[in-house]
């Protein structure tokens, strides 16, 4: 099992140490192949994780009752995330051969990814909540290698570091939250953490408190409310990046947090009501402000921070499999989405604004036709993945009792149809809006990056169906995988008519807002101008993302930076920079005081050992 981690690291050792004397060609074959052995060995241990296996690698931290291993844990959850980040990690490296082909670090580039991908393959695969912050804190460092990718870039330099200082902050919560819980429960093992929380050996205030800190790591990994204002600025780094970063690996980690302590969180009521309040608020926030972003790749970030909002809302009111089940399907749409945006890029030379764009369909059908596909399925038109994994979450939350939750859920599934498709008719549709040495050199883009949308548009097709709704299949394939891995087994009672009711009810939710995004952005182009002007605050603020990135620099940078100043000149530089200047100052004054005994003359030297005798003696007859 341990080899599922060994490949991609020592792929990326490889490629830092070695990388500038490999050609692209050689880069091109191994880093992709690293991920994928690990894809293929994951797959050979898929049929075993019902055993739920522990794989000892060595005893890490032994104080006193607390023994911390590494230890690998192969069950249920970490199988389906191990395919699942192998899997799309591998075609977005494939894609990535292609996409950054011309980059002149190649094989740096390379090198993050892989590690990008084996520090997240550690956080899903590791026993105990401290060794799943190793790569927790792996796939942060990487985040920020990563979108800082063309530092020469001071917008790119300066997202890589935001990414970075405002996850910090949300790391400090879950840190504190982990330190509780080795207080409480003497254990850092899931397991034994799991057990003692249903068992009621945690008291439910703490429990929740915990839970709450936790949480507040999870905002900031997964870009929740407050801590998701790193993620639109992560679209600097290069498109490969953000399907990487969106789909497969870093925005999942709190969503895989909070399922694989499932136990503490059933438990901890006051805590889970949080998440889920924070989740559904967070998915209908960021749709809202993704139906008037321009920037293809901006309305792709706040569609993630969107969907990650649902998968963080089911996993709060307890639907743990429906969570899992629409991370996994996002992965493949979201990758498709952002892999097919940059194939757009590519051909557009490196345009990204969607409003000079237009009829793209006829100059790149593949790109065109997979991104449908994957607008169809975040859309949750029936017969697509999202459509299956967004129902489970809305129809769990209804029968669960949340209807209000639910209500804004829905309405959510309105826009997130509406901003995907205004996307594709203002990207492929209409008339051509790009200059003419662009359109010139318009083309579909090279098979090593098409082959990827083609087999991602595969399973953002057919991907939903291992977990019928209920109305059609009491039986689900997918529950009944995952079911080993939930503590407190709550049943939900279905009832089909209702289900069905809802089901056809955010289905046709789904179909209008495909019909007014038509409407506005090809029946009616010039409508949404007018619609803009009639409202021009309520746009304003929407475009603007709501102040939030203002406000927060008003509120927190500001005062912060110049308070630095401040201690600056009235401490640091009078009485650090003083004292440390002083004694260098006092050195130099001595050493050139007694530098002037240095004459070189021996008569002076003479001088001074007798004046030195001299004064030796009278001090011995003076008794002294």
């Amino acid at each position: 099992m341990i080899w599922v981690l060994i490949f991609p690291l020592l792929s990326s050792f490889v490629l830092v140490v070695f990388g500038k004397y490999l050609s692209k060609k050689i880069v091109s074959f191994t880093a992709p192949l690293s991920i994928l052995i690990s894809f293929i060995i994951s797959l050979f241990y898929f049929s075993r994780a019902s055993e739920g296996i522990i794989y000892k690698i060595y005893n890490w931290i032994s104080v006193g009752n607390l023994k911390i291993d590494i230890a690998l844990k192969w069950d249920p959850l970490s199988s389906v995330m191990v395919l699942m980040v192998t899997g799309v990690s591998f075609l977005i490296h494939v894609y990535a051969t292609g996409y950054m082909h011309e980059d002149k670090s190649f094989s740096r580039f390379f090198a993050y990814m892989n590690l990008f991908t084996f520090f997240m393959l550690v956080l899903v695969l590791s026993s105990s909540i401290i060794m799943m912050f190793v790569g927790w804190e792996g796939v942060g460092l990487c985040s920020y290698l990563l979108i800082g990718f063309w530092f020469e870039k001071e917008s790119a330099s300066k997202a890589g570091m935001k990414a970075f200082i405002v996850n910090r902050i949300g790391d400090l919560g879950f840190l504190i939250g982990i330190f509780w819980l080795l207080y409480t429960v003497k254990s850092a093992d899931f397991d034994v953490i799991n057990a003692a929380a249903v068992s009621g050996k945690i008291p439910d205030a703490i429990a929740s408190l915990i839970g709450i800190l936790l949480f507040i790591g999870a905002t900031g990994k997964s870009a929740q409310i407050p801590l998701y204002v790193w993620l639109p600025d992560a679209m600097e780094g290069p498109t490969p990046v953000s399907a990487l970063i969106h789909a497969a690996t870093m925005v999942t980690a709190g969503v895989y947090m909070i399922v694989r302590l499932n136990g503490l969180f059933s438990v901890a009521h006051f805590a889970s009501t949080v998440v889920a309040v924070v989740g559904v608020f967070t998915a209908f926030y960021a749709a809202t402000i993704a139906i008037t972003q321009n920037d293809i790749k901006k309305v792709l970030a706040y569609s993630t921070i969107s969907q990650i909002g649902y998968m963080i809302f089911a996993a709060g009111i307890g639907a743990y499999s429906a969570a899992i089940f629409h991370l996994i399907t996002h992965a493949f749409f979201k990758a498709l989405l952002f892999l097919g945006a940059g194939s757009v890029i590519h051909a557009m030379g490196g345009i990204q604004d969607m409003r000079k764009m237009g009829n793209l369909r006829k100059y790149m059908p593949v790109t065109f036709y997979t991104f449908l596909i994957a607008g169809l399925a975040i859309s949750g038109i029936p017969g697509f993945a999202g459509f299956f994994s967004k129902d489970e979450i809305l129809a769990s939350s209804y029968f669960s009792g949340h209807k209000i939750l639910w209500s804004i859920g829905v309405l959510t599934a309105l826009l997130t149809a509406f901003y995907i498709f205004r996307l594709i008719f203002m990207t492929f549709y209409g008339k051509e809006r790009m200059d003419e040495e662009t359109k010139h050199h318009l083309h579909e883009s090279p098979k090593s990056m098409t082959i990827p949308l083609i087999i991602l548009a595969f399973f953002a097709a057919i991907g939903g169906y291992v977990s019928l709704p209920k109305f059609i299949s009491e039986h689900s394939i997918w529950e009944e995988y995952l079911h080993k891995i939930i503590y407190v087994k709550g049943e939900l009672h279905f009832i089909h008519s209702i289900e069905l009711n809802l089901t056809l009810f955010s289905s046709a939710l789904a179909f209008l807002g495909v019909l007014i995004a038509w409407y506005l952005y090809v029946k009616k182009p010039n409508l949404p101008v007018i619609i803009s002007n009639k409202i021009p605050f309520i746009y304003k603020l929407l475009l603007n993302k709501y102040y939030v990135d203002e406000i927060y620099e008003f509120v927190f940078v500001n005062p912060f930076v110049f308070g630095s100043e401040g201690i600056y000149e009235w401490f640091d530089k009078p009485v650090i920079d003083g004292t440390v200047n002083g004694s260098g100052k006092t050195t130099l004054f001595l050493g050139k005081l007694l530098s002037k005994l240095q004459t070189g003359q021996i008569r002076d030297y003479i001088y001074s050992i007798l004046f030195g005798v001299v004064l030796l003696l009278t001090l011995l007859l003076m008794g002294v």
